[in-house]
């Protein structure tokens, strides 16, 4: 006897365009607090692939790369779903949680987008984006990498302070 097939939950979400920048992701039903939204999808690569394929290209403060673990990358800009264009904030609503295969198989982990507190139908969707640089944050990186969520909270940049 076949199983059931399990009932679809209905999205959530929408990609539209975002005063924050570009496209952004926003609730179309409310969200509660804890409630895993997507899963942020692409093409797995390690970080040598990533250095090969975008090492040379010029920073531009764009990135659909996603550090999953110290072995791998995910590239959304190769089989992204929506959650790539979920944007950076200073006062995020969502949260980017890693899932670690339970076998220790790096290439199996998974990261999901959760949302931090209750989100309103129509409210975008942020998160932290974490964004760290080995070298010397400079005026010129820090306006490269600049935050535009318009938080009250807003640093002025996606880069995280060094500690």
């Amino acid at each position: 006897m076949p199983k059931p097939k399990k009932a679809k939950t209905p999205k959530k979400i929408e990609a539209r365009l975002s005063n924050i920048h570009g496209n952004g992701v926003f609730a179309t039903d409310a969200i509660a607090k804890g409630e895993r939204i997507v899963r942020y999808k692409g093409l797995l690569r390690t970080h040598d692939e990533v250095d090969t394929q975008y090492g040379d290209i010029d920073e531009n403060g764009h990135t659909f790369l996603f550090t999953l673990n110290d072995d791998y990358v995910i590239d959304a800009n190769h089989d992204g779903n929506i959650a790539r264009w979920i944007n950076h904030s200073c006062a995020p609503n969502c949260e980017a949680v890693v899932q670690e295969d339970p076998k220790d198989r790096r290439h199996k982990d998974k990261v999901f987008i959760k949302a931090t507190r209750d989100i309103a139908a129509g409210e975008e969707l942020a998160y932290n984006y974490g964004i760290t640089l080995a070298e010397r944050h400079t005026p010129a990186l820090k306006k490269l990498w600049g935050c535009r969520c318009g938080s009250k909270d807003c640093t002025g940049t996606m880069l995280q302070p060094k500690k």
